[in-house]
C-alpha cells in the first residue's frame, strides 16, 4: 500500500507530495497525518503540493478535513508549493479551503507556522553569532 512519508521538524509536520494523488492515498494520507498530529503533539502541519498538478474536488475536501482535523487537535495547517492552473481549480470548484493558510513556499509556509504558534526566533542571537568564548 503506498504512503505519502511525514516528517517531523521541531514542533511540525512536514508533508511533501509528489505524486498525483488518487482517493485511497489522499484518504491515507489524511489518517496517517491526523494520527501523526496526535502521536507528536506537532503544532503545525506543513503540506506541499508544488508537485500536483491536478486537484479535484475531493483532494480540495480532504485539505480542508486535514486542516479541521488539526486545528481541533491543535495543529495549523499551511499549505505551500500550490501552482496557479491548482488555485483557479479550486475556486472554479467553489473550494475556500477555510482553515488552510497557504504560502508560496516551504520557507514562507514554516514562518507562518511560527507565526501562528508564537513561534519567534531572536533576531538578536543571530547577531552575536556562535558563542566561543571560553570562560
Amino acid at each position: 500500500m503506498d504512503r505519502i512519508p511525514i516528517l517531523k521538524m521541531g514542533p511540525f509536520l512536514l508533508v511533501t507530495i509528489q505524486v498525483d494523488l488518487y482517493d485511497r492515498l489522499a484518504l491515507t494520507l489524511e489518517n496517517d497525518l491526523i494520527s501523526m498530529v496526535s502521536k507528536t503533539g506537532a503544532r503545525g502541519v506543513l503540506i506541499d503540493i508544488s508537485a500536483v498538478s491536478i486537484v479535484d474536488s475531493f483532494m480540495g475536501r480532504i485539505l480542508g478535513n486535514i486542516a479541521s482535523m488539526s486545528r481541533i487537535m491543535d495543529a495549523e495547517t499551511v499549505v505551500v508549493g500550490m501552482q496557479p492552473a491548482v488555485a483557479i481549480t479550486l475556486v472554479e470548484l467553489g473550494l475556500t479551503l477555510q482553515g488552510v493558510y497557504t504560502a508560496l513556499d516551504v520557507e514562507k509556509g514554516m514562518e507562518l507556522l511560527q507565526d501562528k504558534i508564537g513561534i519567534f526566533e531572536d533576531p538578536e542571537q543571530d547577531k552575536e553569532g556562535p558563542d566561543d568564548s571560553d570562560d
